[in-house]
């Protein structure tokens, strides 16, 4: 039951932070500059998980945890000027997410030991607020677009 309560309690944060983030974006940037923000703020929470791996002191987990922060720092690289690729590395971030939640706490049900552990719910919280801004971005794709291409 405390296990529920805690995953939706983060899942209800997730959503509120990233409402919060739209929102704030939305007002502050113009959309080059958001989907340039937004590209940016995913190397950002993908670096997250070398914290993760330093603090909870996972030696054999800094060359999968560096090869994913690559990963999503060329799907973020790629997303400045094509929305899709910022949709794609949202959504696989998420993913991410989800696959430490469950390794870290519901055991090594994936029978990969480089995988660093995260905080409780972290998993939850995060990809919650990935989905939901990965959404938005396909809200937003065709604004971007045509704003890339006018300044052209």
């Amino acid at each position: 039951m405390a296990l529920s309560v805690i995953i939706i309690l983060y899942v209800f944060i997730g959503l509120m932070s990233a409402a919060e983030t739209v929102f704030i974006s939305k007002k502050l940037f113009s959309p080059p500059v958001e989907q340039t923000f937004f590209a940016f703020w995913l190397i950002i929470i993908a670096g997250f998980y070398l914290a993760f791996t330093a603090y909870f002191g996972n030696e054999g987990a800094w060359r999968f945890e560096i090869g994913g922060v690559i990963a999503f720092a060329v799907l973020a690289l790629m997303g400045v000027r094509v929305p899709s690729a910022l949709i794609i590395g949202y959504l696989l971030h998420g993913l991410w997410d989800v696959f430490h939640e469950v390794h870290s706490h519901a055991g090594n049900l994936f029978s990969i030991h480089q995988l660093t552990e995260v905080p409780l719910a972290y998993g939850f919280f995060c990809a919650t607020y990935d989905w939901f801004v990965a959404a938005y971005f396909y809200t937003r794709r065709g604004e971007w677009h045509a704003a890339r291409v006018a300044r052209i």
